[in-house]
């Protein structure tokens, strides 16, 4: 078994499994890349969601987080796994997903999954780059009554939202970053 936990083999298996690639890209936040970062392709991994489960468990362990929650779609693997390796380890964190938009049947939540106000969320997402998903997923977390504590991404773009999320008194920390050059590096 690989050491765990660190941003050194996540960088690693994002490469390996094709989640890291480079060329041209359009961007959903708009705009282009030279490279593009598909989470998804280690975070529905086994591998590689059992290694950021080891990177990002400690975290939400240290900030007291009560729950994890993020926007769907690129939070949905990340929730869900952190919940269930927390479980594991011997205290569960319950998962919460936020929609883009407030269901228009059933219950009409806007997020799922056991939510208790006054809870201490963490907000997590595969990647950062306008901020604008961490940001709704926030807003709906603190509107029901919770408290954000941490805002984690796998990959900050640096191409803004971060530094958006950091002015506005939120604590963001990523795994992996963008620096000046493009280049993918370790945080």
């Amino acid at each position: 078994m690989p050491n765990v936990g660190d941003g050194r083999i996540i960088l690693e298996l994002a490469k390996r499994k094709g989640a890291l690639l480079f060329g041209t890209f359009k961007l959903s936040a708009g705009g282009t890349s030279h490279y593009y970062f598909d989470g998804r392709l280690i975070t529905l991994d086994p591998e590689g969601s059992y290694n950021i489960c080891k990177a990002l468990l400690p975290i939400l362990r240290e900030c007291g987080a009560t729950a994890v929650a993020g926007p769907t779609l690129g939070a949905d693997p990340i929730v869900s796994a952190l919940s269930l390796m927390s479980y594991t380890e011997g205290s569960g964190i319950p998962g919460l997903i936020v929609r883009k938009e407030t269901k228009q049947h059933g219950g009409q939540r806007i997020i799922e999954g056991p939510i208790s106000k006054g809870g201490k969320v963490a907000v997590v997402d595969d990647t950062c780059t306008s901020g604008a998903s961490l940001l709704l997923a926030i807003e709906a977390v603190e509107a029901a009554g919770c408290d954000v504590v941490k805002v984690i991404s796998i990959l900050d773009r640096n191409e803004g939202g971060s530094d958006t999320i950091r002015q506005r008194g939120y604590d963001f920390i990523s795994l992996l970053e963008a620096n000046e050059l493009g280049e993918i590096v370790v945080v």
